[in-house]
């Protein structure tokens, strides 16, 4: 146990120490974040979160007394993704250059690490889906999907770390209690370096922002991580969870990121152009600070994990898992949908009252 409490120390104390020594390097050569447009921040803010983050896992790794072998693909993907984000950190590349990184790390832990989708469980009855010829294609495809997903949620001071910390934390302790050893050292790992950065990323008040950012290096390598976690625990011959389970503990990235880009579709738009209508935008126009948002966020998904973990422990047909899925997630599409009507005429009603408030007064001069 003191070893475990050694490893996950370190993991913090070596991700903390790497983000203090690469911010100022940062700064002087560019890798930073401008406030502006879209963004929320109101200082230039370093893009190392994930990189630090990267090298004190690797690093740590390396020193476990552990066989590696398995996780080659793993770390190949992993390198991909994160040189592709960091090219992206330092200058914006098009769409179509991350998404093919994305695929390619995917084909990597696909067709090199054997992380397959070949079953879904019984979704529609008691009956197992079972995919075939179809399971390299579709597992690509939910890949791609979840590592956008991870994407998508660094949108706020401590969100992306905060939920990621949730997620791998609860992996953590069911590979620790099922005596997945490597696994759960792993997960230790990233949990520990997740706490490091969120040491420099979370909002411990509203006067004191984030100092750097996780940056797409970051969320992407977390995303290939989250993807393979996620298969990997639900296939043979581990089978630590049902596929049902598993998305109910990664339930709110997913519903959001799927929101979000069949709105864009239906209005003749690229799925992933950005904006400002994610979940945690409309919390924000609605009068919540930065902080309550990411907490409000943050006691979603622990709701959300801990119904799918409930079901999984008291063994709640698979099929009523994911019926109860589609329903809520079809409560959130339409509370998504209709939110953002109401608070664009909120809006509209807050810029144009100080205009009338400024004519009556100046015509009450007259």
């Amino acid at each position: 146990m003191i070893h475990i409490i050694v490893l996950f120390l370190s993991s913090v104390a070596l991700t903390a120490g790497l983000i203090w020594l690469y911010r100022p390097l940062a700064m002087r050569i560019g890798l930073v974040d401008h406030p502006g447009g879209r963004k929320d921040h109101k200082q230039v803010t370093p893009l190392i979160g994930g990189v630090a983050l990267f090298c004190a896992f690797l690093f740590l790794l390396l020193t476990l007394d552990a066989p590696l072998g398995q996780w080659r693909p793993f770390f190949l993907a992993s390198a991909a993704v994160l040189i592709v984000g960091l090219l992206d950190d330092f200058q914006e590349t098009p769409p179509w250059s991350r998404f093919a990184a994305q695929i390619g790390a995917s084909l990597i832990i696909v067709l090199w690490g054997g992380v397959v989708l070949q079953n879904l469980g019984g979704l529609f009855s008691r009956d197992d889906v079972l995919l075939g010829m179809w399971a390299v294609p579709f597992s690509i495809f939910c890949s791609v999907g979840v590592i956008n997903a991870t994407n998508m949620l660094d949108g706020l001071d401590g969100l992306a770390g905060g939920l990621l910390l949730i997620f791998f934390g609860t992996l953590l302790g069911l590979a620790w209690q099922a005596g997945l050893e490597h696994d759960a050292k792993l997960l230790l790992l990233l949990n520990g370096t997740l706490v490091g950065f969120l040491l420099f990323n979370f909002r411990f008040s509203e006067a004191r922002p984030a100092t750097v950012f996780l940056g797409d290096a970051g969320s992407l390598f977390l995303g290939l991580a989250v993807t393979w976690f996620l298969i990997r625990f639900t296939q043979e011959p581990i089978e630590l969870l049902r596929p049902i389970t598993a998305i109910w503990l990664f339930a709110l990235p997913i519903m959001d990121t799927v929101a979000i880009m069949t709105r864009r579709v239906l209005r003749g738009r690229s799925p992933f152009s950005p904006d400002r209508e994610h979940f945690h935008h409309i919390l924000l126009v609605a009068g919540f600070s930065v902080r309550s948002t990411v907490f409000i966020m943050l006691a979603i998904s622990l709701l959300m994990a801990a119904i799918g973990l409930l079901s999984e422990w008291m063994t709640v047909p698979e099929s009523v898992m994911f019926y109860t899925f589609l329903a809520l997630f079809a409560v959130y599409y339409w509370g998504m949908d209709h939110a953002w009507k109401v608070m664009k005429a909120l809006r509209k009603v807050r810029e144009h009252a100080p205009q009338k408030l400024s004519k009556q007064r100046g015509g009450a001069n007259v």
